[in-house]
């Protein structure tokens, strides 16, 4: 038996096909639960982020496991095999083995050094484990990686050198939003909307009390989940129904819900629009007046793209913060 790893991440696949590639919740489970079932695997784990979706698996046979992996990925996901294969790479044996350490050591993150991988990875064998589908093998290979991850961060600092997704996000967003001449970008006295109260939210949440931004209002699609991380850290809720009341009265919206749908549409960003300029509140930024910058960290994406191109709205999605990340490592090389 030996292990194989295929996936897409941002490195080999658009955005567009990453967001109909990931699998989460019961699809992930119905994954493994497939992949467990196939004559050559006799074990996987599938880590699925917001830059990857990846099904490690101990196989027998190279061919027979590469093709039962592509077909149930196929088939899980909105993306058709041909297309699927042709944004997919695979590694065998050592090569499976290196990638794995390197994605839990941050070398592969669309930010590089970012430290939610090790969480993500860990419970992506916690899953497998939960569901009789992590093998010996597998599991001592995850252990391995875990440790190594730990031990990179530890001995070269990569995880401060390296900004995760939701710090760089809040760096660009702050960018686009204008403040008195002299003055850091931050979000310092500025207004956010939270969409979502997972790990992505919590982390953004923290980042963005840290800066001083306020007030911060949480919408969540279970309530007594906002309630906990707006108490947390001295954030208000509101309901999803309430969007473009609360849109309007923001200079930064961040949407990450884990959700299988686009939560945020064009029309939603319109009414919010119209809403401020008949009088909500808004801060100059620099379309003038109004100004309101949507910060997409969901994958499949939370924002309808449309709404980038409205009048006085700001777009940052996931291709806008790998671009910077990648021109951030070239200017540090």
């Amino acid at each position: 038996m030996s292990v194989l790893v295929v996936g897409l991440s941002h490195f080999s696949a658009p955005v567009a096909t990453l967001e109909r590639a990931v699998v989460t919740g019961d699809a992930q489970v119905k994954l493994l639960h497939d992949i467990q079932f196939s004559d050559s695997v006799a074990g996987s784990f599938v880590l699925s982020t917001c830059n990857r979706v990846e099904v490690y698996a101990e196989v027998d046979r190279f061919h027979g496991g590469v093709a039962a992996i592509c077909e149930l990925l196929a088939r899980h996901s909105d993306v058709p095999l041909d297309e699927l294969t042709r944004s997919a790479y695979v590694h065998y044996e050592d090569r499976a083995v290196q990638h794995l350490l390197a994605v839990a050591c941050g070398l592969e993150s669309m930010v590089v050094g970012e430290g939610q991988i090790l969480g993500q990875v860990r419970q992506a064998l916690g899953l497998a484990r939960q569901h009789g589908a992590l093998s010996p093998v597998l599991s001592d290979l995850g252990s391995l990686a875990l440790r190594t991850g730990k031990r990179a961060r530890a001995e070269t600092g990569i995880d401060a050198a390296g900004r995760s997704l939701v710090s760089l996000g809040l760096e660009l967003a702050a960018g686009q939003l204008v403040r008195p001449a002299g003055s850091a970008a931050t979000l310092s006295g500025l207004s956010v909307l939270v969409v979502g109260a997972g790990s992505m939210s919590s982390l953004a949440v923290a980042t963005a009390a840290r800066q001083g931004a306020g007030p911060i209002v949480i919408a969540n699609r279970t309530p007594r989940t906002a309630e906990r991380l707006a108490q947390k850290y001295g954030a208000s809720t509101a309901s999803l129904a309430d969007l473009p009341v609360r849109m309007a009265a923001a200079n930064l919206v961040i949407a990450c819900t884990g959700s299988s749908g686009q939560v945020i549409s064009a029309a939603t960003v319109t009414q919010a629009m119209r809403l401020r300029q008949s009088g909500q509140d808004g801060q100059v930024g620099e379309s003038g007046p109004g100004t309101l910058v949507l910060l997409d960290l969901a994958l499949p994406r939370d924002i309808e793209t449309a709404a980038g191109q409205l009048p006085g709205v700001r777009l940052i999605d996931l291709a806008a913060i790998g671009a910077a990340g990648a021109a951030g490592e070239q200017d540090r090389a």
